[in-house]
């Protein structure tokens, strides 16, 4: 079993043997879930020397991960989020059973043949549609350990208890999870009680803190030395970004206009998973504005440190990385398909540390009106607020945590106790017809 108790838990020394570890991260919407789990592994490797990671994503995190020689991506055919519970294949002429059936067969062969001793499994215990069942059937072969990571917030208490009640989610989390991490702090929000996790789950579960990523974002984009030169103007200057862009079209175009005439200089990031055609009407308005628009970003943390304050949706990564800046936020929280992000924006300015616009009210004038106030707050008392409320070592003591759990697998396989068979790697089938 993995060591439960987190607060205890101390990283292996680093003459021990190589450690496996395979995070998986859906990628139906958004970029929060691979994110946090490259701050993850980004710590992790940084803590031992002698551990690799393997990201399985749809998402495309090569320039991330391609900055760390542990660190390797096995790339999923992507998906595009419909509605909830619904996927769509966002290049292949696939259905969504059969994409999902690809996924599948990847995500199982992955753990029959690098045989991690660790699999993180990022908000989705059976993975999306149960893409991720198959691999934990391997994984429990292998005698090897699958935690589970969850977000602080997931949705609607009535939406989550319907949805773990129709996939049966507490007996199969306790059938496969040996922990289960929380990404979050329970006294600003308790998923444990506001979801009424059974026993058998809660039992398993911790509190990390929140997970910021200590790694800089692709190098592409707008960077540092955009922000310096926009700064040399000598007004303050305003970062609004929808993370990746996939539904922040409506609050960036409000940012826009709310800027016309503003006695500060606004910068828009489309993002990565945002439309050609929406991207272009953005440029045009910008033009038409004065705001400088980007495609992407560069490198967020350079960037943060830079800026005066930022407009963004209610993300948990965006979100929590501004914060962790002592930045002025204006959340514009995304209400559908899921309440999470409002849910967040709400708790967050019950403690003190934003503002946010819910959607139906997003207006260019209260968009402007709360800009100018968070530009006006004493970053000294923002900053002691922040310090006061939030911790943000959670990518540290998840990683520590994961380090623990795998480092007992592999003396468990070095032992080779009875309920354990240590792996042989599969043989390569030679012999085939050349050419």
């Amino acid at each position: 079993m993995c060591a439960p108790n987190l607060p205890n838990n101390r990283a292996p020394r680093a003459d021990t043997p190589a450690l496996r570890f395979l995070f998986y991260s859906h990628d139906g919407q958004g970029l929060g879930h691979i994110r946090r789990n490259l701050a993850i592994a980004w710590e992790l490797t940084r803590m031992s020397p002698n551990a690799s990671a393997l990201l399985a994503t749809g998402a495309n995190p090569l320039e991330w991960a391609g900055r760390n020689s542990r660190l390797d991506v096995l790339k999923l055919p992507e998906l595009r989020k419909v509605a909830n519970q619904r996927y769509a294949s966002r290049r292949l002429r696939l259905p969504e059973e059969g994409i999902l059936a690809l996924r599948s067969s990847l995500l199982k062969a992955a753990v029959q043949t690098y045989q991690p001793h660790v699999l993180l499994a990022d908000k989705h215990p059976l993975g999306l549609k149960g893409e991720l069942v198959e691999a934990l059937e391997a994984l429990m072969d292998l005698d090897a350990c699958a935690i589970l990571g969850l977000r602080d917030i997931l949705d609607t208490p009535e939406r989550v208890a319907a949805e773990w009640a129709s996939e049966g989610l507490p007996a199969r989390i306790t059938d496969y999870y040996e922990s289960v991490l929380i990404y979050g702090q329970h006294e600003l929000f308790n998923p444990v009680a506001t979801y009424r996790f059974p026993q058998s789950v809660a039992g398993r579960t911790s509190f990390c803190g929140y997970v910021v990523s200590p790694n800089p974002d692709p190098p592409y984009g707008v960077g540092a030395d955009s922000v310096g030169a926009i700064r040399a103007n000598g007004h303050p200057w305003v970062l609004a970004t929808a993370g990746g862009g996939e539904d922040g079209f409506l609050m960036l175009e409000t940012f826009m206009r709310a800027c016309a005439g503003a006695p500060w200089h606004g910068v828009v990031v489309g993002g990565p998973l945002m439309s050609n055609p929406e991207a272009q009407v953005l440029r045009r308005l910008a033009e038409q504005t004065g705001v400088q628009f980007e495609t992407r970003l560069a490198e967020l943390g350079p960037v943060l440190g830079s800026v005066d304050a930022v407009v963004c949706m209610g993300g948990y990564n965006t979100l929590l990385e501004a914060l962790a800046g002592a930045l002025p936020v204006v959340c514009v929280p995304r209400a559908q398909p899921r309440a999470e992000q409002l849910l967040r924006a709400q708790v967050f300015r019950k403690s003190g540390l934003l503002e946010f616009v819910e959607p139906q009210d997003l207006h260019p004038s209260k968009l402007r009106q709360l800009i100018h106030a968070g530009l006006g707050r004493s970053r000294r008392d923002l900053l002691h607020r922040i310090q006061t409320v939030l911790r943000f070592g959670g990518a540290r003591r998840a990683a520590t945590h994961l380090l623990v759990a795998a480092a007992a697998v592999r003396n468990r396989w070095s032992a080779g106790a009875p309920s354990c068979r240590v792996p042989a790697w599969p043989a390569l089938v030679t012999g085939g017809r050349g050419g």
